[in-house]
């Protein structure tokens, strides 16, 4: 968990010799609150929300470490980003921003970093991008409680304008959120993120950071799947569930099954993954009809659930909640190995 030193100096006071803020050993992300509509006014800045996987990046005397939100390193699955972040003209960092695969038009792509993270021959040819837009200490500073548009100043001139690095410096603009959105909406992007300007960082769940996505996709918690008609190593289908509410006391609900977005290969994986946790029994309060009004008759072998522990998270773009509390229109987009299970929940 990240938290700031306790001896950091007071504004206006000088900390005695010896004192000084140290580099913090954990990163805890702060996470914004998904909102319809971003907010209005100059107190605002917001940024392009990207499509990828969260990142703290600790840098200590040149020796870098890649931190998912959920505490792992991953500094060995991206050697490039760690090399360029070495690179950054600091002893003692700690950066926070997202790693995703940017594509020739602008926009960012989960599929193509879930490509670049399997190790597949493809894969190996891709290269993600760290955009870096937060810094929460730098060289016996603890930037964390500045306010935003100031340490997001203090991160510009740490990493520059460079546009060509594996490290960049992720932009905003100030004010004009509602018009910044419809832009992002236009230009087919993921969505946007505002954050007050003023605001320390909080780790953890926020309202200084709001998200407005420009589709809609979300995590989703497998909790078991369906064969692949007349396949016995392919799934044809997952099933989906979220909590109720987070943390272990939530129970589980059921979302529907997504059936398209993943090839014969992926379905092989997943059955590979997913069939090491099968369990006799469903997690769900009452067993869902996982048959109802989506097979039909032409279903040559028999519709047979495999349950499975609530532990592999994916995400799901769909079109919208049908009034039965499941997706319509879903298809899969990737696992997601930086969340947690039990944080999963129907989002707004």
């Amino acid at each position: 968990m990240w938290r700031p030193d306790r001896r950091a100096k007071v504004p206006g006071v000088s900390a005695p010799q010896g004192l000084r803020p140290k580099l913090p050993t954990s990163y805890e992300p702060e996470l914004a609150t998904l909102v319809k509509v971003p907010p209005y006014g100059d107190e605002w800045l917001h940024e392009i929300k990207f499509d990828g996987y969260r990142f703290g990046c600790r840098i200590e005397a040149g020796k870098v470490k890649l931190i998912t939100r959920r505490g792992h390193d991953w500094t060995t699955k991206l050697p490039h980003i760690a090399s360029a972040a070495g690179k950054v003209k600091a002893k003692h960092a700690l950066l926070d921003g997202e790693v995703a695969v940017l594509l020739p038009n602008g926009k960012t792509t989960f599929h193509s970093l879930q490509e670049a993270l399997s190790g597949s021959k493809e894969g190996k040819k891709i290269q993600p991008v760290y955009f870096v837009f937060d810094l929460l200490f730098v060289d016996g500073k603890d930037t964390s409680k500045m306010g935003t548009e100031d340490r997001k100043a203090e991160l510009k001139r740490l990493l520059g304008a460079a546009t060509d690095s594996l490290v960049r410096y992720s932009d905003h603009v100030l004010g004009q959120g509602p018009e910044f959105f419809a832009n992002a909406k236009r230009l087919g992007l993921e969505g946007i993120v505002s954050k007050r300007r003023n605001a320390p960082y909080r780790s953890g769940p926020t309202t200084d950071w709001l998200k407005c996505k420009a589709v809609q996709r979300q995590e989703f918690v497998i909790c078991g799947f369906i064969l692949r008609d007349g396949a016995k190593d392919q799934v044809g289908s997952l099933i989906l569930g979220v909590r109720s509410t987070p943390g272990p006391k939530g129970q589980w609900v059921y979302a529907g099954q997504v059936g398209t977005g993943f090839t014969q290969e992926v379905a092989r994986e997943l059955h590979s993954r997913l069939s090491r946790t099968e369990t006799k029994t469903s997690r769900f309060p009452e067993t869902p009809d996982v048959g109802k009004g989506r097979w039909g008759p032409r279903r040559a072998t028999a519709l047979v659930p495999h349950w499975t522990r609530p532990e592999l998270v994916c995400e799901v773009a769909f079109t919208e909640w049908t009034p039965e509390g499941t997706l319509r229109h879903p298809s899969f987009q990737g696992l997601r190995q930086d969340k947690d299970p039990r944080e999963v929940i129907k989002e707004a």
